[in-house]
């Protein structure tokens, strides 16, 4: 099941305790598309640590990575939990790929088959454009997904099916940068402080004031790029998910918190064209 993109820019927190709007901002300020997907963990969005990030090896090429797998209590529906990094610029320039194939209309050649691992992973893709990086789509899911067939699929949904934007067009992508983010290390935290900020992402369930089960995820840089702390976090997610009832420590209490950590990398298509074309392929 897929879920927008859970990042969020210049949202306003503040006595969390007796808010009464709705805080499902997501980045630059747009509305999360998504707030109500239940997405339970026997089926599993991701940033790592801007703290963490290595220094770019090409214009616009950005690693992250959230932290290494401490902790407890790790759930075994999740594999590929080891601490050996995964993500790889050949995902963003796989998915730049299925882009530029489907604006050129090269759909009946596919992208060349990708040398970086096939295993299964939950993940995110996402579109930024500009200068300034705004959000262009960002959608993923916390299935696990083979990861030929899950970038390839999530390109395109987060480039056309992100609800809280029109569809990106031809004369964009040349703007455009992505980010791929693998989701792992999925543990139960204890109560809704178990987790650290700029470390993990952490996915929230709980009943909504007519006792339906809601769920709703913030990528692991979110926190910590908003300045906010664990309950003005923990706040935020409910806001999102649509709770709209004033929330008190004793609710809190009340939330069931799964917490995760990520690996990101982030490439421009400028680094995409220059990859390819010394093979023929832009």
């Amino acid at each position: 099941m897929a879920t927008g993109c859970c990042g969020v820019k210049r949202q306003k927190v503040s006595a969390p305790s007796d808010r009464n709007d709705r805080s499902d901002r997501c980045e630059k300020g747009d509305r999360c598309s998504h707030p109500n997907h239940d997405h339970r963990p026997s089926t599993s969005s991701g940033c790592g640590d801007p703290q963490r990030a290595l220094q770019p090896k090409m214009n616009g090429y950005h690693h992250a990575y959230s932290g290494g797998g401490h902790g407890h209590n790790s759930h075994s529906g999740h594999q590929n939990n080891s601490n050996h990094r995964i993500v790889c610029a050949e995902m963003c320039f796989f998915c730049f790929d299925v882009l530029y194939r489907h604006f050129h209309m090269l759909n009946g050649e596919p992208p060349r088959v990708p040398t970086f691992t096939d295993a299964p992973f939950p993940l995110f893709v996402t579109w930024k454009i500009g200068k300034d990086k705004r959000l262009r789509g960002c959608i993923g899911t916390f299935t696990a997904l083979n990861l030929h067939d899950g970038l390839r699929e999530y390109a395109i949904s987060s480039a056309f099916k992100d609800s809280r934007f029109p569809p990106v067009n031809k004369e964009e992508i040349s703007r455009m940068s992505c980010s791929v983010s693998l989701l792992r290390h999925f543990e139960e935290a204890r109560d809704y402080e178990d987790w650290e900020v700029g470390v993990h992402g952490i996915r929230i369930e709980f009943y909504n004031e007519k006792g339906q089960k809601k769920t709703a995820t913030y990528l692991p840089e979110v926190a910590s790029e908003q300045n906010w702390n664990k309950e003005q976090t923990i706040d935020s997610l409910l806001r999102k998910g649509g709770y709209k009832t004033p929330i008190t420590n004793d609710f809190r209490k009340t939330i069931r918190v799964t917490r995760y950590q990520s690996e990101k990398i982030s490439v421009h298509f400028s680094d995409y064209a220059d990859h390819f074309r010394q093979n023929g392929r832009v």
